[in-house]
């Protein structure tokens, strides 16, 4: 790598976005510095991509490489770091000197971003004359970072909760619709009249209640058979091994199905039919 920072494509969306920007607005009105910015860890290195107050010269989506400049080393060795003057210093490499002599910054603090133990991000304040003292700075900017720190564990433990849920959802859907889809394939064995309708019912228990405004299209019972199983996942062929009846006429019951409730693939048609009621 050339003594000049590297410049990579642009990413998407940055997942800790909102949270930084946020903390760089709080950081640089509680000090008055020129600049306060951020880099976002990655695998490749530090990526300056967050930044509150003017930005002169070529800062803007810099990667600096690990280990390499102040945001590399804050981030490799977890500790914050304060620069008087960043130019004279010999606490770093000097790699980055010709962007940071671009954007014109002498005193510097940087401190990482730590979530369960990795260095997500590093937070810096800038000025753009040398400082003798550089405590309030770097005290300012490690409080921030801890705040962030916290800020953004709670916001992975709700995230981790929320999968967790959506997953315990999905299992617990996929049960009942076996289930649902089981009761109706068992009735269709019966011959007692009566026990027939008693695990039609029991099946009919499991679909939630119809929204009156719904305009729901009839469906014949072995059309409800068909899209029962539709609905657990089963291919055409294990619908028909199910039901006793040939592939061709699931393939028909099917084609009637998507037909009837307005759809283009079984996986549309199972969710309508879903929102409309007619299956769990």
């Amino acid at each position: 790598m050339s003594d000049e920072a590297s410049h990579p494509p642009k990413r998407g969306v940055d997942p800790l976005g909102p949270a930084v920007t946020a903390a760089l607005a709080r950081l640089r009105a509680a000090t008055g510095v020129s600049l306060a910015f951020a880099g976002r860890v990655t695998r490749s290195g530090v990526l300056l991509n967050a930044f509150d107050g003017p930005v002169v010269g070529p800062l803007r989506g810099v990667l600096l490489g690990a280990g390499q400049g102040v945001g590399g080393r804050v981030a490799y060795r977890q500790r914050a770091l304060s620069l008087p003057d960043y130019v004279g210093s010999p606490a770093i490499t000097h790699r980055y000197d010709q962007v940071i002599r671009a954007e014109a910054l002498r005193a510097m603090a940087a401190a990482p971003v730590i979530v369960a133990r990795r260095s997500v991000a590093v937070l810096y304040v800038a000025l753009r004359t040398s400082q003798r003292e550089m405590g309030r700075l770097l005290d300012a900017v490690s409080h921030e970072a801890r705040a962030l720190e916290q800020d953004l564990a709670v916001t992975d433990v709700l995230r981790r909760l929320r999968d967790r849920q959506a997953t315990e959802d999905g299992i617990r859907r996929s049960r009942v619709s076996e289930a649902y889809a089981d009761l109706r394939a068992l009735a269709d064995e019966i011959g007692d009249p009566r026990l027939r309708a008693r695990l039609l019912n029991t099946a009919g228990l499991l679909v939630g209640e119809r929204s009156p405004e719904a305009d729901v299209p009839h469906l014949t019972g072995r059309e409800q058979d068909v899209l029962a199983l539709l609905s657990t996942g089963l291919p055409n062929q294990g619908i028909a091994e199910r039901l006793g009846i040939g592939v061709y006429t699931v393939k028909d019951h099917v084609k009637n199905i998507l037909a009837k409730l307005g759809a283009q693939g079984r996986m549309e048609a199972v969710a309508q039919a879903r929102r409309l009621g007619l299956i769990p």
